[in-house]
């Protein structure tokens, strides 16, 4: 559903895998069908969802259509049945995005969201070193994601941005956050309240802390996320075409007899870069939707994950209609 935009890199992706019979490409654009059609000439191009969800066939259903109508579509293909694959964000509240586990659940389906950087090779990476303890007890996280465009009319630089690191913040720390602050401003579309640029902190139960600055007016490129622990800290840079992650053994450690003119002692180590196998993230995500789809085991972006992004994502943009006021987040955890 939605071959536009990012949907068309779906198509691309389920018609090369062995695996996948890709069925439909749905799109209710008639020049997006035409082209579609033409690339693809042995799958059905439709217009309409109810054609693909009358074909018993049909198993599963991804979602890529804009963000207001994630919600509509993807409770449709619930409600039908299917498992379900909606891009992110899955959906624009916190309610409609329970409403959705809550039908996945009853009905027995795979729900899973497209929180693209969970299957990045140096996320994965990440995680693993986390969960190894080679930072230590990581203390915060703040990520960067920054760039000049592309500008956007609908949704403004937070919900644009923000729940590839909030996803990824949430999955690294293994817990979701109790309460966000923000701050932002609406330069170019002032008229639209369309914030250009936000600063927010996402305060989790247990005294952690992950910062974002997201921005589309901005003169570099960035997409960096760093991770401080009490042993060592690392750098995912996506930006970077040899060194996607770098361990930094640096860190802070109380000398055994601590006087005013010791203070803390600094700890300079070794810079590690680690080897990774590289693999287009897309394509990882698009395999282990299948495999959930296969197996009925719950993948890492399930709904779940979907939903404390979005409830992040709400109380984000309540504190940016506050004036960076602290918003209290139902099932942080």
């Amino acid at each position: 559903m939605g071959a536009g935009g990012w949907g068309k890199n779906h198509v691309r992706n389920y018609a090369a895998i062995p695996d996948a019979d890709l069925r439909y490409i749905c799109d209710r654009h008639e020049g997006i069908r035409e082209s579609m059609a033409a690339l693809y000439p042995s799958v059905d191009v439709v217009s309409d969802l109810p054609v693909i969800l009358e074909d018993p066939a049909v198993a599963a259903i991804v979602v890529a259509t804009h963000a207001p109508s994630h919600f509509e579509v993807a409770e449709a293909a619930l409600r039908a049945g299917r498992d379900v694959f909606v891009e992110k964000p899955l959906c624009l509240s916190g309610d409609q995005a329970a409403t959705l586990c809550g039908l996945a659940e009853e009905s027995g389906r795979i729900l899973m969201v497209g929180h693209l950087l969970l299957y990045h090779p140096a996320v994965e990476r990440l995680k693993g070193l986390i969960a190894d303890g080679e930072l230590g007890d990581v203390l915060y996280i703040y990520a960067q994601r920054v760039n000049l465009g592309v500008v956007r009319r609908e949704e403004n630089a937070w919900w644009s941005l923000a729940p590839h690191d909030i996803s990824v913040a949430n999955y690294l720390l293994g817990s979701s956050p109790k309460a966000v602050s923000a701050t932002g401003s609406c330069y170019l579309q002032p008229e639209r309240g369309i914030e250009d640029v936000v600063f927010a902190t996402l305060h989790y139960p247990d005294g952690r802390m992950a910062h974002l600055h997201v921005s589309w007016l901005d003169p570099h490129k960035t997409r960096k996320l760093t991770v401080v622990g009490d042993r060592k800290m690392a750098v995912f840079d996506d930006t970077s075409a040899d060194q996607k992650l770098a361990v930094f053994d640096k860190g802070v450690e109380p000398p055994a007899t601590l006087s005013y003119e010791e203070g803390v002692r600094i700890r300079t180590g070794d810079i590690l870069i680690p080897a990774l196998k590289m693999a287009e993230p897309l394509r990882r995500e698009c395999l282990a939707f299948l495999e959930a789809v296969r197996t009925r085991k719950a993948p890492v972006a399930d709904g779940a994950s979907g939903l404390h992004v979005v409830r992040a994502l709400e109380g984000g943009s309540a504190s940016l209609a506050q004036g960076g006021a602290r918003i209290e987040l139902p099932g942080g955890r």
